[in-house]
């Protein structure tokens, strides 16, 4: 804990935003760290709530009211040595995380939650400015190998946990560089890439290979890594875009949300190739349709190109603005949330379906919505009801397809390996016991997004790291890689 009365004494305090008319000039993060003495009275605030429903609210366990504690009393390298022992990269959680943890604080149920997200955050950039962050190279090395498909969270965090154990370490990505959708999904604004540079410097340096621009399944037969590795990871996203399938689908200027974000991302990074188009929200009428994480992305990467309007529709119902604590707490709630991107200029639409795409010379040119309605039934179950009488229709020169993703990519290496899916059509593997994140196949293991669906950063985190454990008892026949 911090201080004893340290939550009575010292208010909730989170860094603040650069104004709208400023952030939308450019591309890059815009909110404003707390000095130190400010995050010691935010660490201070961490009280001594007996059960700390933050560990298990957090995905990777974080022993958040130790290095809570720490800050308060002024030991930050201690504090980044706790971070560090849960979880490879807080400089990426600390950024995109929703922080489930805050949500589950105890004074949380006051509203008022520990600003843990804020102090995590600041503990990895004190580090990485001060110096403290070097590699970790294995003192002794194996002679085993180990592929791991994808440089997303999970596979960093399995490649990064194997190479610290003494293993020969090779990850594959189909990009010109290494991250994921951490370097081509999410906008820099949110995420700067030098973020992640610094990571993959540090894993260079650790004896990871990174092998770019090479697409398994197409450019190398998966099954050649099963031949010559002594083990396999499929730690790839969960890439296969939810379609909406209704008329005039073929219209240009719909795009699947993560095709809108790549295309922007990998300008601003300057991997536009000559012959590549750039997919430009510039003085157009945008509808996102989906109200998640990834359509608010497309929001404030249509804001910063300059669109004429934008709309945002969501199928569900809008959201209670506050929820019954009693009722769901420590969980995740269902409660009205704005992103910062939805506060820089968009109209959310809720309770709205869509109907038909309209254009004109083959060119969107508006969308038909119908409002729609949610009843529950006797034995829980909702169903979604059409308002009659309620069509209308929306201007529209650009759409994103933004309502998440079904299952990874089965086309070229997952179905030429032949590997079994679980009921999600993700790849089947378990989480528990002697076999966790063991798939179907021989040697072949998998993690993260390709292995539980889309999710959370820091899930895919837990999962890379668990998954490192289980590959290094594979390979040695024990482990003392943290589970």
């Amino acid at each position: 804990m911090g201080k004893a009365r340290g939550f009575l004494e010292f208010d909730r305090q989170v860094p603040s935003y650069a104004p709208v008319e400023t952030r939308l000039k450019h591309f890059k993060e815009f909110s404003f760290n707390l000095d130190e003495q400010q995050l010691k009275d935010q660490g201070a605030r961490c009280m001594d709530c007996g059960i700390p429903f933050c560990h298990t609210g957090c995905p990777v366990n974080n022993n958040i009211p130790d290095w809570n504690d720490l800050v308060y009393q002024g030991d930050w390298k201690e504090a980044l040595n706790t971070l560090h022992s849960t979880n490879n990269f807080p400089e990426f959680t600390g950024k995109i995380c929703p922080a489930p943890c805050e949500e589950s604080c105890v004074l949380n149920l006051e509203d008022t939650p520990v600003a843990i997200k804020t102090i995590e955050s600041a503990i990895i950039e004190k580090a990485w400015r001060n110096g403290w962050i070097q590699p970790q190279r294995s003192e002794y090395k194996t002679d085993k190998t180990v592929a791991i498909v994808g440089s997303g969270p999970a596979g960093l965090a399995a490649a990064q946990q194997l190479a610290r154990a003494g293993h020969s370490v090779t990850v594959f990505e189909r990009q010109e560089a290494a991250g994921g959708l951490l370097r081509f999904g999410i906008p820099d604004f949110k995420l700067e890439k030098k973020i992640i540079d610094r990571r993959i410097s540090q894993m260079l340096a650790e004896g990871v290979e990174f092998k770019t621009n090479i697409n398994i399944g197409v450019d190398i037969p998966a099954q050649d890594l099963v031949n010559n590795y002594d083990a396999v990871i499929l730690a790839g996203g969960s890439e296969q875009p939810r379609d909406l399938p209704l008329a005039n689908r073929e219209l240009s200027g719909i795009h699947f949300a993560m095709d809108f974000l790549r295309s922007n991302t990998r300008k601003i990074q300057g991997l536009t190739k000559p012959n590549e188009t750039v997919i430009s929200a510039e003085g157009q009428h945008v509808v996102v349709i989906g109200g998640g994480d990834t359509g608010s992305d497309c929001i404030g990467t249509s804001a910063r190109h300059g669109a004429a309007s934008i709309t945002q529709l969501e199928i569900m119902p809008k959201p209670p603005e506050k929820e019954d604590k009693l009722m769901v707490w420590p969980e995740w709630a269902n409660k009205m949330r704005t992103s910062t991107s939805q506060q820089e200029g968009c109209e959310r639409l809720f309770s709205v379906a869509t109907k038909e795409f309209v254009g004109e010379n083959g060119k969107l040119t508006a969308v038909k919505c119908i409002k729609v309605e949610w009843t529950q039934s006797d034995s829980g179950q909702w169903q979604m009801n059409e308002v009659a009488g309620s069509e209308f229709e929306l201007k529209a020169d650009l759409i994103t397809l933004a309502m998440g993703f079904v299952h990874p990519v089965h086309k070229g290496m997952l179905n030429e390996l032949g590997v079994a899916y679980d009921g999600s059509n993700n790849v089947a593997a378990s989480t528990e016991g002697d076999k966790a994140y063991y798939s179907s196949l021989d040697k072949v293991f998998s993690a993260g997004d390709m292995r539980r669906g889309q999710s959370l950063v820091v899930w895919a985190i837990r999962e890379g790291r668990q998954c490192a454990r289980s590959v290094d008892a594979y390979l040695m026949g024990e482990s003392e890689l943290p589970r």
